[in-house]
């Protein structure tokens, strides 16, 4: 029985803690989710940016060629950036995913258009596909003042 109380006494103190506050983030600046997703969560001063692709926000078509695309992916994570209150030089994780890791050099290149020193922390993955044919995604994570 000592147990079991203990037990209940855990649950109850549990459901007693406050929760965080989460407030989804959403802009016409940056395509639509396409999925089961929000486009951001903010959650205290942190925001989590879900991963963009190179989507036309007005089109809703993807854009052509690696270029296009990667430019784009910055232009749609930095309309969601602005619309969560904030700027890309409040990210402090980039993830940017490939489908071909011969394009390393050019996504870094790209990127230093839209990030200045400090930069923030980053990885690049090569995948196999990524929706609609995409060649390049990036998702972000900010911390805001």
């Amino acid at each position: 029985m000592f147990g079991r109380a203990r037990g209940l006494r855990a649950r109850r103190n549990f459901r007693e803690t406050p929760r965080m506050s989460r407030e989804i983030i959403s802009t016409p600046q940056a395509p639509a989710a396409i999925g089961t997703y929000s486009q951001a969560v903010k959650a205290g001063n942190s925001v989590y940016l879900s991963g963009q692709i190179g989507l036309d926000p007005v089109s809703g078509n993807l854009v052509e060629g690696f270029e296009a695309q990667a430019v784009r992916v910055f232009e749609n994570l930095k309309a969601v950036t602005e619309a969560a209150g904030g700027t890309l030089a409040a990210a402090v994780r980039v993830t940017i995913y490939l489908v071909d890791l011969g394009n390393f050099a050019k996504v870094n290149e790209i990127m230093a258009r839209y990030f200045s020193e400090p930069y923030p922390a980053r990885a690049a993955v090569g995948v196999k596909e990524l929706p609609k044919g995409a060649l390049v995604e990036a998702d972000l994570i900010l911390v805001l003042d």
